[in-house]
């Protein structure tokens, strides 16, 4: 067990929170009870994630994407009724955002790079002027459906290639979620680029620079930070830790 303030200032300092210009309000949202032994992470902060969190019995609550963006807003129908079972059952609510995508360690992009096994990575993929992603170099070069079959084994998410470029991959730069602008910043730099979703104009622009792309999901690229960021409190701090996986089609 631990005191719920001594976990949130390491969480603050670890991911280095304050570094970041964030729409989203990084760090404690929710305060819960003051002592934490149960954790659970999740991708979403939604009344769905709440409810198995209840379930879980967790004390604190980690996810990629928090309660509060931008501009205060009304805490009314469905948005009062999320702070509710949080406040009624107890649960501290902490959200790290472009501080988890970007972290090297525990980031959903850094875990990506490992999954691909790249190696010789830098910072790649600027979002309000801090890098958030990586981009390196494949030990031995693969096969795009080598690289296909490595991500659907982990992410447990069918992958879609636009193939337009390379079919033997050597350089990868790696971008969680839906990242279509950052990726821009890649085209015809490396043999692929990894990303969660993006939309039509990224398309033309792969298809003129014979650039191959793999979407992964939005929501399957950023279980692995996440989770991963759960299972290093748990062995740090000896706490019980639950990863909530709800998915989407997104």
């Amino acid at each position: 067990m631990v005191k719920l303030k001594e976990l949130v200032n390491f969480l603050d300092e670890f991911l280095k929170i304050k570094d970041f210009s964030d729409e989203s309000l990084n760090g404690l949202q929710v305060e819960g009870r003051e002592e934490v032994e149960v954790i659970s992470t999740a991708v979403d902060a939604s009344f769905r994630t709440f409810q198995k969190a209840k379930e879980a019995g967790t004390h604190l609550l980690l996810v990629h994407h928090g309660l509060f963006w931008g501009k205060p807003f009304p805490l009314v129908g469905v948005d009062l009724q999320r702070v509710e079972i949080l406040i009624k059952n107890e649960i501290g609510l902490y959200a790290c955002h472009l501080p988890l995508d970007a972290h090297p360690e525990v980031g959903n992009n850094a875990v990506l790079a490992r999954i691909l096994g790249l190696s010789d990575l830098q910072p790649f993929g600027f979002y309000k002027g801090s890098p958030i992603g990586f981009a390196g170099n494949l030990s031995q070069p693969k096969t795009l459906g080598e690289i296909k079959e490595a991500l659907e084994g982990k992410l447990n998410q069918k992958v879609q290639a636009w193939d337009f470029g390379k079919k033997i991959i050597k350089s990868v730069a790696v971008v969680s979620g839906e990242a279509g602008s950052i990726m821009k910043e890649g085209l015809g730099n490396f043999d692929l680029l990894l990303t969660g979703g993006t939309g039509l104009s990224l398309f033309r622009l792969a298809e003129d620079a014979s650039q191959t792309i793999v979407f992964a999901g939005h929501y399957a690229t950023e279980t692995v930070g996440i989770r991963t960021l759960g299972e290093l409190l748990s062995e740090k701090f000896s706490l019980k830790h639950n990863f909530l996986d709800l998915p989407s089609p997104y």
